[in-house]
């Protein structure tokens, strides 16, 4: 009688050896051996843009408005930026939105909420926080602080590095990566 096949068995590192690394990703079917970590990074950027953007959210609500969607928060922000006017083209230029509507589009909700002001200069409308919009954000920045500081803080404990330099040169890398994905968007756009 034939012996039955059974499965091969699988392999175990041998003892005191760490198990071969797999990456973290959410589309295996790219993720190939020459593009490994940029499908790490795609997932792990995909779940901190999804984190923030629920963040920002729920801070908001905290400091007082609960009616913002995520980009609303960012827009509002921007306009409160170094307490100058803002245009819509400089608001959607510095946040790397390419619809304008949706920014168009918040930045009259938060007329109507009192938050921000347009006013007319020519054919274009320079917009401005309001005091309350100030507020606002004075509120958001206190939350922030209080829920954020000390998590970040923990970052910097001994043998970890400084957090805001750790951050900021995480930042350099992410606005070079948000440059190599818009040239990568534009060729896309012409195939």
């Amino acid at each position: 009688m034939a012996k039955a096949k059974t499965a091969p068995k699988k392999s175990r590192p041998p003892a005191g050896k760490p198990a071969a690394r797999r990456p973290i990703v959410s589309s295996a079917h790219l993720a190939s051996e020459r593009l490994e970590g940029l499908s790490e990074f795609e997932f792990a950027l995909m779940m901190t843009a999804n984190a923030f953007n629920r963040w920002i959210v729920r801070c908001m609500t905290a400091a007082g408005q609960g009616d913002l969607a995520a980009l609303d928060v960012m827009v509002l922000h921007g306009v409160n930026h170094r307490d100058r006017s803002k245009r819509l083209a400089d608001l959607c230029l510095v946040l790397n939105v390419e619809d304008t509507h949706t920014v168009n589009y918040g930045l009259k909700k938060m007329v109507r909420l009192g938050l921000i002001t347009g006013t007319r200069r020519g054919k274009e409308i320079f917009y401005a926080a309001t005091p309350k919009g100030r507020t606002l954000c004075l509120e958001y920045r206190k939350i922030r602080e209080q829920l954020l500081g000390e998590a970040f803080a923990l970052i910097g404990q001994p043998g970890l590095g400084k957090p805001q330099g750790d951050l900021s040169r995480v930042a350099e890398l992410m606005r070079a990566l948000s440059g190599t994905y818009d040239q990568a968007a534009r060729s896309a756009a012409s195939l």
